[in-house]
């Protein structure tokens, strides 16, 4: 991918309509442009912030079915998701991978009841299942899980879903819709939605917020996949729009590898908030949480309160033999999800809501897709095309996401730190053999070399420090003090490559040191 080239692209559409016109450029809007530009349907893609920036990038890291969405009764969801999951381990096999769980038991009646409920699980994954649960015994508990509490300890029950990295399957996403023909740009905003003299929705004003150039685009549809900012573009259509969205706050704390010291994760099915809490493996860390707080408004940095992380802490000290404290943290990152708001409720208790997703078309006539979940997202798309079809009139076309090979498709599994390249990998490791430079580790805590950041400029479209650092690597959510650490290092990277000034390196230090610090606890 190259902004510039897609920026020209845009140019020279000039009043021939997109058939399709996205909004947002997280999982959503990026399963939109992918579905409806491999139907044929000319496709443009536009992000105010980068792909990913919000609640996309923030997910606790796995494409499960949602044993508590079982708890709650919603078969439905429930087989979706784990249909869905089965379908992203096939297409996308270098960023899907099979992850089993524990659920520990500590009173006598835990095991019968949580194993009965993950052979539920098991039947409704059908042809798609990761693995059969099962019930342990103490001994089998603590060779899975050597840093769990002992005391009380009675078994476990282990059951499998599946784990992923998000914002390198979001990467690959948007890759994949500009390999099917689709123009993609993230900081571009869409300012203003147009409307024709039938007072119907015709196009947008978009601002490329790099050259602050502004283009008037023609579309047949206009599809809002904003997610959290879902009523903010309602309402740039219809100014009165009721509210959709009850946003909703979770936290994850990262620690180092040795707090789980396994590659099997932890399950706590009911802790005192009534959410679940996982303690999971990734990346060589161990990430925890999440917690469910509503909040007032929605924002791209949304900050963890103290009663949250003091959750997070003493409900893992309750099950890790070695507890953790807030010295042991590494990173903190918070997401807020976009739930669709329930009709007549007050919003009060989000983990009640509904992870189902929902279609809107307002009187203007824009397509509004809100609410579902990561592992959901190529049903979701499926479903706003098909209705973006009828809307813009299209021409029809079947989809064919279900068993499309996300771009960097590999079953590789000799890539090393690079698996979530796939394919991809041996573009990186080309740069690294042209410049030994470029093959050095960037920091000893990390696992990154200085030819990912190079890729990641060159064909990613990365164009800051907190897009390289937070999304296309996770040195942000693994180490936050290291990524503060190898800022410097990684801005003379960009700046070589993206042709800019030592002005330019120095302020993206201090606006990503500022950011950085806000995922430490005070």
């Amino acid at each position: 991918m190259n902004r510039e080239a897609m920026m020209e692209a845009v140019r020279t559409q000039g009043d021939t309509p997109w058939d399709i016109v996205v909004i947002g450029g997280g999982a959503t809007g990026a399963g939109v442009a992918v579905d409806a530009a491999t139907r044929g349907y000319r496709t443009l893609l536009l992000e105010r912030e980068d792909f990913g920036k919000g609640t996309s990038s923030r997910s606790t890291k796995l494409v499960h079915g949602g044993v508590r969405y079982l708890e709650q009764g919603n078969i439905s969801l429930v087989m979706e998701a784990l249909k869905e999951r089965g379908l992203l381990r096939a297409n996308a096999p270098h960023l899907v991978h099979d992850l089993p769980f524990v659920v520990p038991n500590y009173v006598w009646w835990e095991a019968p009841f949580y194993g009965i409920g993950m052979k539920v699980y098991d039947l409704l994954a059908t042809k798609y299942s990761f693995g059969k649960s099962h019930i342990l015994s103490r001994e089998e508990t603590l060779q899975r899980l050597p840093t769990i509490a002992q005391e009380g300890l009675r078994g476990g029950v282990v059951y499998h879903d599946g784990q992923f990295d998000d914002t390198r399957l979001l990467t690959h996403l948007v890759m994949t819709a500009a390999d099917h023909g689709a123009t993609v740009l993230n900081y571009c905003s869409a300012v203003e939605l147009l409307r024709g003299d039938d007072g119907f929705l015709n196009g947008v004003m978009l601002e490329d917020r790099e050259a602050g150039e502004r283009i008037r685009v023609r579309a047949k549809c206009v599809v809002n996949a904003t997610g959290i900012f879902t009523d903010e573009t309602r309402r740039m259509a219809e100014p009165a729009a009721t509210t959709m969205v009850s946003p909703s706050q979770g936290i994850h704390l990262v620690f180092e590898k040795s707090f789980l010291r396994a590659e099997t994760a932890i399950m706590v099915p009911r802790t005192s908030d009534g959410r679940v809490l996982f303690a999971i493996p990734w990346h060589g860390h161990t990430v925890v949480g999440t917690t469910d707080t509503p909040i007032d408004a929605p924002s791209y940095e949304p900050r963890p309160l103290e009663e949250e992380i003091a959750f997070v802490l003493d409900t893992a000290g309750e099950y890790l033999s070695r507890k953790p404290t807030r010295e042991d943290i590494l990173s903190i990152y918070v997401g807020i999800r976009p739930l669709v708001k329930a009709a007549g409720g007050d919003g009060s208790k989000t983990s009640s809501l509904s992870r189902d997703h929902t279609i809107h078309i307002d009187g203007s006539g824009l397509l509004t897709i809100v609410g579902g979940k990561w592992t959901t997202y190529r049903h979701m798309a499926e479903d706003t095309v098909n209705h973006a079809a009828t809307l813009g009139r299209l021409p029809d076309a079947p989809c064919t996401t279900a068993e499309l090979h996300v771009h960097g498709w590999s079953n590789a599994s000799d890539l090393g730190e690079l698996l979530v390249y796939g394919s991809d990998a041996a573009g990186v490791r080309a740069l690294a053999e042209e410049s030994p430079e470029l093959a050095q580790k960037l920091h000893p805590a990390l696992p990154y070399i200085a030819a990912e950041i190079v890729w990641a400029v060159r064909n990613e479209m990365s164009r800051t420090l907190d897009d390289a650092l937070s999304r296309r690597t996770r040195a942000l959510l693994l180490n936050a003090r290291a990524a503060i650490a190898i800022a410097p290092h990684v801005a003379d990277l960009m700046a070589k490559e993206l042709g800019r000034d030592e002005v330019w390196r120095r302020e993206q230090v201090e606006a990503f040191t500022l950011l950085a610090q806000q995922y430490l606890p005070e």
